[in-house]
């Protein structure tokens, strides 16, 4: 299905930046694999853009940061659930 990710969600980016656990912090030089940030901070990271800004920021990759306190309409949180395998079942399948 055009537009699916791995998962078989649909139309995931862009609906509103998303709080991570992650606190703010310059990347480290060099290509990293998931980097989360120091232990602590004073700000907390979110992703992925949303539906009130503009185009080239509704993408993963787009971050930013703010207090841990801070709302706003362009801002929530996913819920997310880990499944057990299945025996023979991939990712994306739709089984």
């Amino acid at each position: 299905m055009a537009g699916a990710s791995l998962y078989g969600c649909l139309d995931m980016a862009g609906n509103a930046w998303e709080w991570c656990s992650d606190w703010s912090a310059e990347y480290a030089p060099g290509p990293v694999r998931n980097p989360t940030g120091p232990d602590e901070g004073a700000y907390r990271v979110y992703r992925g853009g949303s539906w009130g800004m503009a185009v080239h920021d509704a993408r993963a990759a787009s971050r930013s940061n703010n207090i841990p306190g801070y709302w706003d309409v362009y801002l929530g949180f996913r819920l997310a659930r880990s499944l057990p395998r299945k025996a023979g079942r991939t990712l994306g399948d739709g089984s």
